[in-house]
């Protein structure tokens, strides 16, 4: 099944001169010598890291756009969700990555320094709370006492609380189990989970591998917003912000190749991902 979020792809903005910003104390970027006596940056000795996500895949995206011809290297780093992340971009371990709309706020009100560099909207489709196709749960309201999955921090989880206060339900009624995707699964095909608030690709693994039934979308409730952010020591140093300019740029001009060409990404998505 191709992501659906996916196929319905539109730019919102991309540049640097970041819209949210939080500050911090820079840090080592490993790139400093990449910078001539000039100021002119020589990208042959910068190496960009970049932070993945399964459900974005942006190392395959560039491949199947035929756009991962960077002067640059990319150390691509796979991540779970958005939290663990931002946490790295707090900590220096990368440069950059994409998240979801929710991440940058608990980041943000955890003290976290980063700024978001470009934002790009997906329709709200993959974002989904999930129970099993048997299960005697109809509608949101009854999630009620029942153990509900789902990554704390992450768009599930706003998407969850959406649908909770739409339906009329407290946070605190339902059992909160905070599991990221993998372990999550597990807990939902043993039949260990009333429910779980997931995004794609694993709504759709769900469905297809543990006939898993949609409860709740977020077609009406979430904004489809993912955002690239940057550690601020990338964006102090100009050897590495130059890079990371040039990755905006590329990631961009693959997003639209996308949007325009389902099947072939598609294809390249699902012998990246296994689905």
């Amino acid at each position: 099944m191709i992501p659906r979020h996916r196929i319905r792809a539109a730019l919102v903005a991309t540049a640097l001169a970041a819209t949210l910003a939080l500050s911090g104390c820079g840090t080592s970027t490993g790139n400093e010598e990449a910078v001539n006596d000039d100021g002119s940056v020589d990208l042959s000795k910068v190496t960009l890291i970049v932070g993945d996500q399964r459900s974005t895949s942006n190392e395959a995206l560039l491949k199947a756009a035929g756009l991962d011809d960077t002067e640059y290297d990319i150390q691509w780093q796979e991540f779970t969700s958005g939290p663990p992340m931002l946490e790295a971009a707090n900590a220096g371990a990368i440069h950059t990555g994409m998240v979801g709309n929710t991440p940058p706020i608990f980041a943000a009100a955890a003290d976290a320094t980063f700024r978001i560099v470009s934002a790009t909207t997906f329709t709200g489709v993959g974002d989904a709370i999930l129970v099993p196709k048997d299960s005697p749960l109809q509608s949101v309201a009854d999630l009620a006492g029942k153990k509900v999955g789902f990554a704390e921090g992450s768009s599930a989880n706003y998407n969850l609380l959406a649908q909770l206060d739409s339906a009329g339900v407290s946070y605190d009624d339902i059992e909160i189990q905070n599991l990221q995707p993998a372990d999550a699964l597990a807990a939902f095909a043993s039949g260990h989970l009333d429910a779980w608030a997931v995004w794609e690709p694993y709504t759709s693994q769900a469905e297809i591998d543990e006939d898993a039934r949609v409860l709740a979308d977020g077609t009406d409730l979430m904004n489809g917003l993912s955002f690239q952010i940057a550690s601020d020591a990338a964006l102090d140093d100009p050897a590495t912000e130059a890079a990371l300019a040039d990755y905006l740029n590329r990631i961009t001009r693959a997003q639209l190749w996308a949007s325009e060409h389902p099947d072939e990404w598609s294809k390249v998505w699902a012998e990246q991902t296994g689905l």
